[in-house]
């Protein structure tokens, strides 16, 4: 299987000591690495694939925790550049009482935020399946532009390229630059997985079935549209298959999102779906890469953590087989 290239952030997620409060009131917090870009590289690597990170870190302590952290997990980092311009940025979490997260990134500006488009390796990009990227670092900053130029190269490449917006109002200036800019890059991406929480702000229909038109834009070949407790689908502008979601009781759901999308990547990378193939994917063959990711993120929610919690393709088959 050829390599996942993921761009973005790479950044310390400050856990709360408790749920059921906002920041101001947690009595504590602990470093855990995170960032969905990363998350993503790991799910690819936990199944046995090949991810690499595309991001700048501080050279600072919590920099060389992920850098570490992530090549525990088996996570390429030769990708990853170090500045002493920016400290390594940080996210405090916490899990309030109506089930919302509140965040509070320590980022102004962040080491990911500083990477320019010269700092790319095309090397890099050579024997890659996809590139995958989230809005994170589409704020106004040089990493927008180095986010412009990676897209650029994987499409020279013919690589797939995977989107999910992973949408953090507290980032941006206003909504409306927010959304203006994910829907620029929307229409770049191959593969477009987007939660029913992000549906309406980006699209203003509150069903994926009237929102279809407007995404299957572009490169735009296949939509894959996740619900939570309601489960998940994907459309080709040919074909549409659904899920029921998996039935564990969710201890942690860090990362999930993150999982899932990575998951998918991975039975598409298997099966060799290139660009090309997307658009010839049937109903069988979608529900099948549906399943694996929902079973993939049943087992990851019942534990704590992000990557740490993603299963391996020995457990993730077994639970398969059941």
């Amino acid at each position: 299987m050829k390599k996942l290239l993921a761009i973005g952030e790479a950044l310390i997620d400050m856990a709360p000591a408790e749920n059921g409060c906002g920041i101001k009131d947690v009595s504590a917090f602990s470093p855990k690495v995170g960032g969905a870009p990363a998350n993503v590289c790991g799910a690819y690597c936990r199944l046995g694939g090949t991810g690499a990170i595309i991001t700048m870190l501080g050279r600072d302590p919590f920099g060389d925790k992920i850098e570490a952290e992530l090549k525990d997990c088996g996570l390429d980092t030769s990708c990853i550049l170090r500045t002493d311009r920016a400290n390594t940025s940080l996210a405090f979490v916490a899990l309030q009482k109506d089930g919302n997260r509140e965040f509070s990134f320590y980022r102004k500006p962040g080491a990911d935020m500083l990477m320019e488009p010269e700092d790319l390796n095309e090397a890099w990009f050579g024997d890659a399946f996809a590139l995958h990227f989230c809005s994170v670092d589409l704020v106004e900053c040089p990493m927008k532009e180095t986010h412009k130029r990676a897209v650029e190269l994987a499409l020279e490449k013919g690589m797939l390229v995977s989107f999910d917006p992973n949408l953090r109002f507290a980032l941006w200036e206003s909504e409306k630059a927010l959304k203006d800019t994910v829907m620029e890059f929307l229409p770049m991406a191959h593969v477009i997985k987007i939660s029913d929480e992000e549906l309406e702000f980006l699209t203003g229909r509150t069903k994926i079935e009237e929102a279809l038109p407007q995404l299957l834009s572009g490169n735009t070949e296949l939509v894959v549209y996740t619900c939570g407790s309601g489960g998940a689908s994907c459309w080709t502008r040919n074909a549409h298959a659904s899920v029921p979601a998996g039935k564990s009781k969710a201890v942690d759901t860090t990362g999930a999102g993150d999982g899932f999308i990575g998951s998918f990547l991975f039975s598409l990378s298997r099966d060799g779906v290139s660009t090309e193939k997307l658009s010839g994917l049937g109903e069988e063959k979608l529900r099948e890469y549906l399943r694996f990711s929902t079973e993939f993120c049943d087992i990851s929610v019942a534990r704590k953590g992000a990557i740490a919690s993603y299963p391996t393709m020995q457990e993730l088959e077994k639970k398969l087989q059941r």
